[in-house]
């Protein structure tokens, strides 16, 4: 392991934000744990901001355990420094700002990350946006794009349009070439989704984003629906998806059964699938990285898009953080400061 200089010590133990048990948001609580060293192949980032995410929350209730090997602690997206590297990773890292997709750990003072899934943070992203990134972007390129084979001119149903995953899916999809359609819960969150670029916005609580859906695309449907519902969505989704569509499911929020018709997807020819990125190889992360790093992070590095930002807690106010997430209210990402810079 090759460590930072003296100008960056680094400490024996560091702050972490753990639970013992599941529950709601006030079960975290602040815990002193050993500053982890890095192996063959990953870094130590010294952690400037940390994302909250949907997958953060359902670890926290208990029913989303870190994969073997990752750690505890919850986070999966980081900005920060790198401090110390594995003996095998380019020396040239240490010193870099960066953010990157971890599997756990990133609500801590200090964090692991693969250095094959770091991205480099420009001087025209702070770290506080930077590590906003990392979870979004990997999981809507991978799969709008990758599973859902989204291409110019395809029209995209996104529903949670001002979620962390629903702005970064209208960013993306807009940056190329994608009609994207959404649904909101309310007239203030349909008016934000139309500012990040959606075409449409559905209010789903004041119409049946099915018919709007078909009214839209005068009948045709749509090419690719990006589900984070699943339940009674999917039978629903299935009617707005034109001939040989594709429906991929990343989250199960309104139910994990689904009721379709068989003959639908049969007729339509219909592709349905559907993801989780977490518990996926690490060189599986870090094939995606370099697709990611080649297609989409230029229009971040050069600050042609941005991420929408919401609220930003201190670390030692994750418990509020996670109310807020639950809530329903936030409009793109919460992040945590946990060093700043």
């Amino acid at each position: 392991m090759v460590e930072a200089s003296a100008v960056m010590t680094i400490p024996r133990t560091m702050t972490a934000m753990g639970f013992d048990d599941p529950g709601g948001p006030e079960v975290f609580r602040a815990e002193t744990i050993d500053v982890p060293q890095p192996g063959p192949g990953k870094v130590l980032l010294k952690v400037a901001y940390a994302g909250v995410n949907r997958p953060d929350v359902i670890q926290r209730q208990g029913f989303y355990p870190p994969p073997p090997g990752a750690s505890p602690i919850p986070g999966l997206e980081v900005s920060g420094t790198v401090v110390a590297v594995g003996d095998d990773v380019p020396r040239e890292m240490m010193g870099a700002e960066v953010c990157a997709l971890v599997s756990g750990g990133g609500y801590a003072e200090y964090c692991l990350a693969h250095a094959g899934h770091c991205l480099p943070v420009s001087s025209a992203l702070s770290l506080k946006e930077a590590a906003a990134l990392p979870e979004t972007l990997f999981t809507v390129w991978y799969n709008v794009f990758d599973r859902g084979w989204a291409k110019e001119g395809d029209t995209l149903l996104v529903h949670g349009g001002t979620s962390g995953i629903g702005t970064m899916a209208i960013m993306l999809g807009k940056a190329f070439d994608l009609t994207v359609i959404t649904t909101c819960g309310s007239p203030e969150k349909c008016a934000a989704a139309l500012a990040v670029g959606a075409d449409h916005a559905i209010d789903y609580k004041a119409q049946d984003f099915v018919e709007a859906v078909k009214d839209l695309t005068d009948g045709k449907g749509v090419n690719v629906v990006l589900d984070m519902v699943s339940g009674s969505y999917v039978s629903r989704n299935i009617d707005c998806l034109a001939p040989d569509g594709r429906h991929v499911t990343i989250a199960v929020l309104g139910g994990l059964q689904a009721e379709i018709n068989m003959a639908k997807v049969m007729a339509k020819r219909l592709c349905l699938t559907g993801s989780t990125l977490r518990p996926r190889t690490d060189e599986f992360k870090a094939l995606l990285a370099d697709e990611i790093a080649q297609n989409a992070w230029p229009l971040f590095a050069d600050g042609t898009l941005r991420p929408v930002m919401d609220e930003t807690f201190p670390l030692s106010e994750v418990s509020a953080a996670h109310a807020r997430m639950e809530a329903g209210d936030h409009i793109g990402k919460i992040v945590l400061e946990v060093g700043g810079g």
